[in-house]
């Protein structure tokens, strides 16, 4: 019997962690900064390539790849889901966003927006649906500095929207 354990226990841990390897976690991050002196809200929004791949794919074009990275095709269908899922209002008041560009790194799509002539931020409202329509279980990750304040929040399914005071 006891010939059987180690290998009852090779077995119980390899069958374990291949679930683990299965796993895949449903995650964006977006990070929010207010420069006064240029009176901007820079954004800057990171997603897993295939995540957003696959969304893209669903919603307008079933053949694009996001590895053409300097395709404006790609950018172009960036920039209309990003407005079409990321809503902001700064001080009660709706206000859209520029896309300045993206940028590829290991597996992920940087963009980069910029909300333009922000005087000053005292609430700063942001509803953030990305991926929803692809994954349930997708969290976006929300991190912001504005007036020298930190602040961050979790936007689900559920809860996908935010408004935090800077006063």
């Amino acid at each position: 019997m006891k010939s059987y354990k180690p290998i009852l226990f090779l077995l119980l841990f390899v069958s374990l962690s291949s679930f683990v390897s299965l796993h895949k976690y449903y995650i964006s991050n977006t990070q929010i900064e207010y420069i006064g002196e240029k009176k901007s809200i820079q954004i800057i929004t990171r997603i897993f390539i295939d995540d957003l791949e696959n969304v893209l794919r669903e919603r307008y074009d079933e053949a694009i790849t996001l590895d053409d990275e300097n395709s404006r095709t790609n950018d172009l269908y960036i920039e209309k889901y990003l407005n079409a899922k990321i809503k902001i209002k700064i001080n009660d008041e709706a206000v859209s966003f520029v896309f300045i560009g993206k940028e590829m790194e290991t597996g992920i799509v940087k963009s980069y927006l910029e909300i333009e002539n922000v005087e000053a931020v005292k609430t700063f409202e942001i509803s953030n649906q990305t991926l929803f329509d692809l994954f349930s279980e997708q969290q976006n990750i929300i991190k912001l500095d504005i007036n020298s304040k930190q602040k961050s929040c979790i936007l689900t399914k559920q809860n996908d929207t935010a408004l935090l005071n800077f006063n």
